[in-house]
């Protein structure tokens, strides 16, 4: 990983560490996370290699990354502002899972270059596992997923939020002036 993977995933937990104090569920709080990976995405993934047990690594890191964004998301506590907008804010189990994934698929950039790479090799060869490639592309996919996963499970729980007060009360029609 280089400077630009670094920083990338530093913005990503500055942004669930940011909601730990309760902030406005915008769409821009939302969509930032998933456009940050998308641009990770564009600038790591070359390809998605589909040979040996390629995808089998795909769809688990996939089905990782989104346990760790359903839970992140449902570890946040939310509620409806005055306004009618939902706020959000992160708990410590939801502030750990985001950055439990960050880390984790940081950890595996660094050790991966730092003196694992012959185990993460020889890991790769027992499960036909083609490529650094394959490893690259499935790391991608459990982000994606994991910032997607956040995302649906956010806005389908602020959908289910009860009204606030002030907006559920009924209006009363203006008496006629004589």
């Amino acid at each position: 990983m280089n400077a630009t993977g670094y920083i990338i995933n530093a913005i990503l937990v500055l942004l669930v560490l940011r909601q730990i104090r309760e902030s406005r569920l915008d769409l821009i709080s939302l969509v930032l996370p998933v456009a940050l990976v998308a641009g990770a995405a564009a600038y790591y993934l070359r390809a998605v290699p589909t040979a040996g047990n390629d995808i089998a690594l795909d769809l688990t890191l996939a089905a990782t990354g989104a346990a760790l964004g359903i839970g992140c998301a449902m570890a946040t506590r939310m509620r409806r502002g005055g306004d009618g907008v939902a706020l959000a804010r992160a708990g410590a189990v939801a502030a750990v899972l985001w950055v439990a994934g960050i880390g984790s698929r940081m950890a595996f950039a660094f050790f991966s270059g730092h003196g694992a790479g012959p185990a993460i090799a020889r890991f790769s060869a027992v499960h036909s596992i083609t490529s650094a490639d394959a490893w690259v592309a499935a790391l991608v996919i459990m982000a994606l997923t994991e910032v997607t996963a956040r995302l649906v499970v956010l806005r389908l729980r602020a959908r289910k939020l009860p009204v606030a007060a002030a907006e559920a009360a009924p209006r009363t029609p203006a008496r006629a002036q004589a």
